[in-house]
């Protein structure tokens, strides 16, 4: 049991609480104005190690950088493109305001003070505001290393939880129609196939570049999508696809004779759309790459090559494509994120519901109107 001893200070008398931790060891914790505040402190001492939430004071001082290193090491199941903006959030962001830190002296109100300044910016030091992308990966790096500290029972709770954070504007989606695609994919010369699979197909820039030959089937023209090309920095990356999962892209007759175009003299496991290197295609520069070009030349708005993703997405479903095709095609986890991201492609779905349920009941030849009371 915890014992409660006074002692004279420069201002007045003091209580220690003295007791044993759940190893055994002996510990003390002194300051105590009042005896009573030390029996609360005793009490809280032995509740604690008979849950076994016992907490050692001495670990509240362990700091942010001494742990935030080990956390980042254990981010190996990231992919290289998701590993390099954490990397960035803690090396830039993180450890300048925390490092030093120790995990006792972390208030919500301080975290809460330094999303808000991430987010507004500062003239006297010249730091821009950053978007609410970047602020809330940044809080999410100081977050995850406090629900480290926590499972390590190093503090009792996570004081950058259950915060106020900014919401991401979601950017509204660029379609093109067909005439639009076939102008971009003329101005853009010898990419122009990739233009025209990229607007009928959905994939994303990485699984289009990072295609070869073997994974082109164009008799059941059908293209199978596992690899994923990103570039981290100045290097390309070539993995699995985002989900993790190989899928199945169905291609539309027309689209048939560019790739086939595109195949000739290749090996099977050569790319369909390499650089001019012969290695996988770079992004085009966002201001003065062949991409940015075509566009211009085709006088169409401000688009990016993902935003012929969308394209494709708004062209399967004028077509009559349904949620789950579309899903599938665009090789999202589940149907319910598609329609999150596309639902305003599916308005004139509710339309058509509301007229089909008027003409099957007509067809059931039932009074159009019927009295309703007295």
């Amino acid at each position: 049991m915890a014992t409660i001893e006074p002692y004279q200070t420069a201002g007045g008398k003091r209580y220690r609480v003295r007791y044993r931790d759940p190893d055994r060891r002996q510990t003390q914790k002194r300051g105590f104005k009042t005896k009573r505040d030390a029996q609360a402190f005793a009490a809280t001492v032995e509740v604690s190690k008979l849950r076994g939430e016992y907490i050692s004071p001495s670990d509240g001082r362990t700091t942010v950088g001494e742990l935030g290193p080990a956390w980042l090491g254990r981010q190996a199941h990231l992919k290289p493109s998701a590993f390099a903006p954490v990397e960035v959030a803690w090396r830039l962001r993180v450890e300048p305001r925390w490092g030093t830190v120790q995990l006792a002296d972390i208030r919500p109100s301080a975290v809460q003070q330094w999303i808000a300044d991430l987010s507004r910016g500062d003239k006297a030091t010249n730091t821009k505001p950053l978007g609410a992308t970047v602020v809330i990966r940044t809080h999410g790096v100081l977050a995850s290393i406090l629900d480290t500290a926590v499972r390590d029972r190093l503090i009792p709770s996570n004081p950058a939880r259950k915060l106020n954070l900014p919401r991401k504007q979601r950017k509204r989606p660029t379609y093109l129609t067909h005439e639009q695609v076939d102008s971009l994919a003329h101005e853009s010369g010898e990419h122009g196939a990739l233009v025209l699979l990229l607007a009928y197909t959905g994939l994303r820039w990485g699984e289009a570049t990072g295609m070869r030959v073997r994974d082109l089937d164009l008799l059941r023209r059908r293209a199978t999508i596992d690899e994923n090309a990103v570039a981290v920095g100045r290097q390309i990356i070539v993995g699995t696809t985002k989900g993790h999962k190989r899928r199945t892209v169905p291609l539309a007759d027309f689209l048939v004779p560019y790739l086939a175009r595109e195949c000739e003299g290749k090996d099977r496991d050569a790319l369909v759309f390499p650089g001019d290197d012969g290695a996988h295609m770079s992004r085009p520069h966002n201001v003065s790459g062949w991409f940015d070009r075509a566009v211009a030349a085709a006088d169409l708005p401000k688009v990016t090559p993902h935003d012929l993703r969308h394209t494709a997405a708004s062209l399967a479903v004028s077509a009559g494509a349904n949620v789950k095709a579309l899903q599938k095609m665009l090789g999202h986890a589940s149907a319910a994120m598609t329609l999150d991201v596309y639902a305003d492609l599916f308005d004139d779905d509710l339309e058509r519901v509301a007229t089909a349920l008027s003409e099957a009941r007509s067809r059931a030849n039932v009074a159009k109107m019927w009295p309703t009371g007295t």
